[in-house]
């Protein structure tokens, strides 16, 4: 099990993930649809994605975090 203190970084882990595996697979079908090939062209936009959408989460998960709480009104 991990530690408490890791709950940010699994989070972002998993976050990613999950949209990067979506939006991929609906971009890459929007764009070249679902013929021959398409779990190679998914597979390389998904590995293509994913470290970007994982720093992305990564650097300005609280800062969007603490806006939405913010534009909720909801005090820290």
């Amino acid at each position: 099990m991990l530690k408490p203190k890791h709950v940010r970084l699994v989070q972002s882990v998993l976050m990613s993930a999950l949209m990067v595996t979506i939006m991929t697979a609906v971009i890459t079908a929007l764009n070249t649809g679902f013929g021959t090939g398409f779990l190679t062209r998914w597979m390389t936009a998904w590995l293509f994605a994913w470290p970007i959408a994982f720093g992305v989460i990564l650097i300005a998960g609280k800062p969007v975090q603490q806006f939405a709480l913010e534009l909720c009104g909801v005090k820290p």
